[in-house]
């Protein structure tokens, strides 16, 4: 970035800045402390997707409190010998506001009343973001990429928490025997209800292993966690077989159109038209763009699906984090860009906080009008 676009930031920023200090309309304003979401699950497997969060700063915060918690009920699940002992040591209640000495960059960013000053914040990030090209505006392009860096971080921050439960020997790998099936796997038969499940599996653990050593490295076991997001040929492929293995009905190694229909075109469809509302329209009027997907799709004419025949949609069907940081881009642009031209000034930006700093709200608390709680 050039002198001439730095100077350019910072002078718009201080007269952004000097608005806003003398807007009458502040005094009227009350604040909101800073109050981090907690929505951490013991799951790894979970099938939500988790929130990308915006402000790396943020981040950082909410990823020390979550990792306090999940210490705590990994503990509780595994070592419950030493829950008495951490008792000992922490007071009921202990997790209240945010430990700010903790967080040394944190403190720049707040006031004496330990409000979060989002304004400059967001002054900072602003032209962190716009750099393809850096022209005063941020634009979609600019902040899906943005997004996809902070939700790559958040992803490979939890694979190495998982990693640290799953390398018994401590040696920076996972092999299959260290990786253990669910306990209700493990205490169950063959013939169990959910037995099949396939991520647990083998063949899912040998996929992901690049390689071919028998572990799993960090990038190896990111892969293996989070199959969507990999490049890895092996694994997409074993991706297929098991959406084959679940839609196959009929037990016949393959999927014919009423199988493809009824579960897998669904996905593919609300990929591409994300707002679909499936109540307004009949099935009737969905087979026919069905059955030419699937014609396009049924490379040899056989009338089924190979797992291979699925390796084209297979990004539809197990949406990687790109899709998702672009999906939040879009709606932060929609609900930010005020002059509707696709794309946001720091102005803009600073006019709509709470739809990049949401977290810094109380939850019960619906009311966004004036935010000043970040001057």
């Amino acid at each position: 970035m050039g002198k001439a676009s730095v100077i350019i930031y910072i002078a718009v920023a201080v007269l952004l800045l000097l608005l806003i200090s003398r807007s009458p309309s502040n005094k009227t304003k009350r604040h909101r402390r800073l109050k981090l979401r907690s929505n951490f699950t013991f799951d790894p497997h979970r099938n939500h997707h988790e929130r990308i969060p915006f402000d790396p700063l943020v981040a950082k915060i909410e990823r020390q409190r979550e990792d306090k918690e999940w210490e705590k009920q990994y503990i509780d699940a595994h070592h419950p010998e030493l829950i008495h002992e951490n008792q000992q040591h922490h007071a009921p209640g202990e997790e209240s506001q945010p430990e700010w000495e903790d967080f040394m960059d944190a403190e720049d960013y707040l006031n004496d009343e330990d409000k979060f000053n989002v304004t400059d914040r967001l002054v900072l990030l602003f032209p962190k973001i716009d750099v393809d090209p850096s022209d005063g505006f941020v634009s979609e392009h600019e902040l899906t990429e943005w997004n996809l860096e902070q939700s790559r971080k958040e992803v490979l921050h939890r694979t190495e928490r998982d990693m640290e439960v799953h390398d018994k020997n401590h040696d920076g790998f996972v092999s299959f025997a260290e990786y253990e099936p669910p306990s209700w796997v493990r205490n169950s038969d063959n013939s169990s209800f959910g037995y099949d499940m396939g991520w647990w599996k083998e063949d899912h653990f040998n996929a992901s292993d690049i390689d071919g050593d028998g572990l799993l490295n960090i990038t190896e076991f990111n892969d293996f966690l989070h199959p969507a997001d990999t490049s890895n040929s092996k694994l997409l492929h074993w991706l297929c077989k098991e959406e084959i293995r679940e839609r196959d009905s009929d037990k016949d190694g393959k999927v014919n159109f009423k199988e493809f229909f009824h579960g897998l075109f669904d996905l593919v469809r609300n990929y591409d038209e994300e707002s679909h509302d499936t109540s307004h329209h009949s099935e009737d009027s969905h087979e026919s763009p069905a059955r030419k997907l699937f014609a396009e799709l049924d490379k040899d004419g056989d009338g089924y699906l190979s797992d291979t025949e699925l390796l084209p949609i297979i990004g539809k069907l197990h949406p990687s984090e790109r899709y998702y940081a672009k999906q939040q881009a879009d709606y932060i642009i929609q609900q930010a860009d005020s002059d509707k031209d696709g794309r946001l000034t720091l102005k803009e930006m600073i006019d709509s906080p709470y739809v990049f700093y949401s977290a810094i709200f109380n939850e019960d608390d619906e009311d966004y009008e004036g935010h000043d709680e970040f001057r």
